[in-house]
């Protein structure tokens, strides 16, 4: 399914909390008050809390007459979870980008771009110099498709390291589209794979003898 970031008081999106696609209930938080008198009573403020109603995990909002953000979970606002098929050390960056997507959108397209030249290890390059290894798939077969999203974040990634045209800062969403952009190549290029060898092997032995015997 489709990947919807959170926003402030929309009626559904993707969970920061169980990546999963679901309604949410939301309500103000209330501030205890000393009223005239000398009683006590409560007032809206500047809180709100949303809870997903599937893993029942709560996002927190700051909200003012300016602007509107996610004060909780820290940085996972714009960022689906790591493809379930992503490799350990590919996946360690990717969670870090995760972690501080939103503090700092220049540092995770640059933790994503190494990622990337991880992953192209994963895929039986060299894993020194990015654009090479890309050329190098792109020869043996890599769809275009892929190839683009692999330059994307390799382009982005460097120019949030040595500042170029695109400038990251400014545009916070180039980068929350990155991560789905790394998954996609995770199931393009491991899971698809991984799904049709296990199909081709559950075959009957008559007829897996009957291939390789053609094939031969």
């Amino acid at each position: 399914m489709k990947y919807e970031p959170p926003e402030f008081k929309k009626a559904a999106f993707t969970c920061p909390h169980c990546d999963v696609y679901s309604s949410f209930w939301w309500k103000e938080a209330k501030e205890e008050v000393r009223l005239q008198g000398g009683g006590r009573g409560f007032q809206d403020n500047d809180l709100h809390i949303a809870t997903c109603t599937h893993c029942h995990g709560r996002l927190v909002w700051f909200v003012n007459e300016y602007n509107s953000y996610m004060l909780w979970p820290i940085g996972m606002a714009n960022a689906p979870l790591p493809h379930e098929d992503m490799p350990e050390d590919v996946k360690a960056d990717y969670v870090e980008a995760r972690n501080i997507c939103t503090l700092s959108p220049r540092g995770a397209a640059a933790l994503l771009r190494l990622a990337i030249q991880k992953l192209c290890k994963h895929l039986g390059e060299s894993g020194q110099n990015i654009n090479d290894d890309i050329r190098a798939l792109v020869k043996k077969g890599l769809p275009v498709q892929i190839q683009q999203a692999l330059d994307v974040v390799r382009v982005t990634g460097n120019n949030a390291v040595h500042p170029g045209e695109l400038l990251v800062d400014d545009n916070p969403e180039i980068v929350s589209a990155l991560f789905g952009l790394v998954n996609l190549i995770i199931d393009n290029r491991i899971a698809e794979p991984k799904r049709i060898a296990a199909l081709y092997q559950a075959l009957p032995e008559g007829a897996l003898r009957g291939i390789e015997k053609r094939d031969g």
